[in-house]
């Protein structure tokens, strides 16, 4: 399911983010998270809509409920990628 790039407020004055995995493993096995609109993302086809997220931790929790070896896009989910 493909939703359009937004960013919603929340209560806090926190900023939720759009999140999608790439459908194809990394030569090392990773699934790479990215925000919506990173230069290093998937092409929409090969993309799995992970939803609005806070933090890129959650969105990477989520990821890993379909790939266990998800992991955090070096460039835009830094806080979450681990080499």
């Amino acid at each position: 399911m493909e939703v359009p790039k937004s960013t919603t407020p929340t209560n806090k004055g926190d900023t939720m983010a759009t999140y999608y995995v790439n459908k194809n493993e990394q030569s090392n096995g990773d699934h790479e998270v990215h925000k919506d609109g990173c230069l290093h993302g998937a092409e929409r086809h090969n993309r799995l809509y992970l939803g609005e997220h806070a933090a890129c931790q959650t969105a990477v929790a989520q990821a890993k409920r379909t790939y266990p070896t998800a992991n955090g896009c070096y460039y835009c989910s830094p806080a979450c990628n681990t080499g």
